[in-house]
């Protein structure tokens, strides 16, 4: 016993697009409009809950304002390694990236895991893990 195909579907194309910088391509296809967002921590003056589907793209868009992705990350087939799975609702990714603060100037090399859970198709939770 296994996965579900569907299950299966949804994991491998988010871990595609992941790997080929098409986050938006995820959040278009693989999202559900109510689907919510945990972060490990809360960043000063938020919260660590983003509900809905504009309150994550509003995520994303500010990462991509304030963060830069450097040239010597790991290659894309290192940068997002899995699916692992859980049962019929439930995958895993581990993420690895070199990024710098375009505030700051600090450079982190991060690594996080992210849980989705999957309900009728699409993705409704996703929930970050980071080593503190």
């Amino acid at each position: 016993m296994g996965p579900s195909e569907e299950l299966k579907a949804i994991a491998t194309a988010l871990v595609a697009n992941c790997r080929a910088d098409q986050d938006e391509k995820n959040l278009d296809d693989l999202y559900a409009d109510h689907a919510e967002s945990v972060e490990a921590f809360a960043m000063p003056g938020d919260d660590r809950i983003k509900q809905g589907l504009d309150a994550i793209r509003a995520k994303h868009e500010w990462w991509r304002a304030n963060m830069e992705v450097l040239p010597d990350s790991p290659p894309p087939e290192q940068a997002a390694e899995g699916p692992f799975y859980n049962g019929d609702d439930k995958f895993s990714v581990i993420f690895r990236l070199k990024a710098k603060d375009k505030n700051s100037g600090q450079v982190m090399d991060m690594v996080e895991t992210a849980t989705y859970t999957v309900e009728n198709g699409k993705i409704v939770r996703e929930e970050f893990f980071y080593a503190a």
